[in-house]
């Protein structure tokens, strides 16, 4: 047994001595091809092997012509493990230029629309999950750079929009103040009333604005308190209820008792959120129809964790289906037409709800139902 032991020992003393060598010369070469480092770790394997055998070979008092023979032994398995390093590194290292160059090649090709080509043909695990993640993150870049360029499209809108909607009213004033400065109004109450709503119509036009450049800029300050989804929804209703009255629209909502949905609460900004329910209120009453019905409903969804779930059904008529994707666009209004019916807004209220409600963790979405449309915002249900 002692034997044994001490044999294990200068064995050990041999490779130690073979792998601190072989330590070192990684260190100096790290910079260089892995064909070299590869080649290293299997001399520095080899050499290991043949100076633990040596090391064993003189305690046990071999033969020269033994010895001779395990020496060559050790060379053969030394040459044979050299070749097989310097291919399996050339290999890699042909596989990472390919890769290299594809993506090279989508750099180049980025503002152009290309997309990332990985390497035909095999590779390493290591590399192909290089190749996988680099795919992904090419398809990311694509799909940012698509939403850049939306987002670039609808400002380039929202400006002549702006541009227009704020030069109609101000022509307007305008006319209406030469008239009462030069007393050529007939009835100069009408035009003092008229003057009041466009300004207060310029001044709700700014405070949209405002309010978006808070939300793009990330400077959105929210003060989020604990309450029950229905009180956001009663204070949006009462708000939404005289309008509703003026175009002969029908409001429904939930009952006031308590629900399933009121033992849920949410934890958000009620001043902000009240906003959020509101634009899509005023949204949908100006878009139906007289005798029409707005509904608005509340539920929770489990699944995914529990979130409250506020609907706003209205009678528009529906969307069409390739303008769905764009209706939380900045500047977008349901229609091609530079000059909408007032008192349309200039297309930010919709925006503004997205941006609250994903500031909150949420989500706002839309889809057809059968007359109309329906907008859904997701929040999520209050923890503790």
């Amino acid at each position: 047994m002692n034997d044994i032991l001490l044999m294990a020992a200068f064995a050990f003393l041999g490779a130690a001595v073979a792998g601190l060598l072989g330590a070192v010369a990684l260190r100096l070469l790290r910079n260089r091809s892995l064909v070299v480092s590869v080649s290293v770790v299997a001399a520095t394997a080899v050499t290991a092997m043949l100076l633990g055998t040596l090391a064993v070979a003189r305690e046990m008092f071999l033969s020269g012509h033994d010895l001779t023979v395990v020496s060559i032994v050790c060379l053969m398995a030394a040459v044979v493990a050299l070749a097989t390093a310097v291919l399996l590194g050339r290999w890699v290292v042909a596989r990472s230029n390919a890769l290299a160059a594809a993506t090279r090649s989508f750099g180049h090709a980025f503002d152009t629309g290309g997309s990332f080509a990985p390497p035909a043909g095999g590779a390493t695990a290591e590399l192909a999950a290089l190749s996988r993640e680099l795919a992904a993150t090419a398809e990311r870049l694509a799909q940012s750079r698509q939403r850049e360029r939306a987002l670039d499209a609808s400002r380039r809108e929202l400006v002549a929009w702006i541009s227009h909607d704020l030069r109609t009213p101000l022509a307007g004033l305008r006319a209406m103040a030469e008239a009462l400065e030069d007393g050529m109004a007939a009835d100069p109450g009408r035009y003092h009333r008229q003057i009041r709503a466009e300004t207060e119509r310029l001044d709700a036009m700014v405070g949209d604005l405002f309010e978006l450049s808070r939300i793009h800029a990330g400077a959105l300050a929210l003060a989020p308190t604990r309450m029950s989804v229905y009180d956001l929804v009663g204070d949006a209703l009462a708000g939404a209820d005289p309008l509703a009255r003026e175009r002969g629209v029908r409001l429904v909502g939930e009952p006031p008792e308590p629900e399933p949905a009121a033992a849920v609460p949410v934890e958000v900004d009620g001043k902000e959120m009240t906003r959020v329910l509101g634009n899509l209120l005023v949204n949908a009453i100006r878009r139906t129809p007289a005798d029409g019905t707005v509904a608005v409903t509340v539920t929770v969804r489990e699944r995914e964790g529990a979130a409250v779930v506020v609907s706003v059904t209205d009678q528009c008529g529906g969307i069409p289906e390739e303008d769905l994707a764009r209706v939380f666009d900045t500047g977008w209004r349901g229609n091609h037409a530079r000059t909408p019916v007032p008192p349309a807004g200039a297309g930010l209220g919709l925006a503004i709800v997205r941006g609250i409600v994903e500031a909150h963790r949420g989500r706002a979405e839309v889809r057809n139902v059968p007359g109309g449309c329906r907008f859904e915002v997701t929040l999520p249900a209050a923890t503790g």
